[in-house]
């Protein structure tokens, strides 16, 4: 694995993805919310979730903005994408 500061440079859409799968992670570990739990708040299938964590899909705006609201951040929280995040 590479890691790349997500701060620092411009990311393409795959790193942006994984860089916000994983902020979206992050936020629901906080919570202690599995992520079933957070699927079945948000109206989202478990292994959509998954695929939204491991940064393998684009979700819409309507979905992150649920996922905030169940993670209890506003949603430009969401876009704070941490230095160093790991990329598969």
């Amino acid at each position: 694995m590479t890691t790349f500061d997500a701060n620092s440079q411009k990311l393409n859409k795959k790193e942006f993805q994984i860089a916000l799968g994983q902020r979206i992670k992050e936020l629901r570990e906080k919570k202690n919310i599995s992520q079933t739990e957070l699927g079945n708040l948000c109206d989202i299938e478990r292994t959509n979730m998954n695929r939204i964590e491991a940064g393998n899909t684009n979700p819409t705006s309507y979905t992150l903005y649920r996922i905030a609201q169940k993670l209890e951040v506003d949603l430009p929280e969401l876009f704070e994408l941490k230095p160093g995040i790991q990329k598969k």
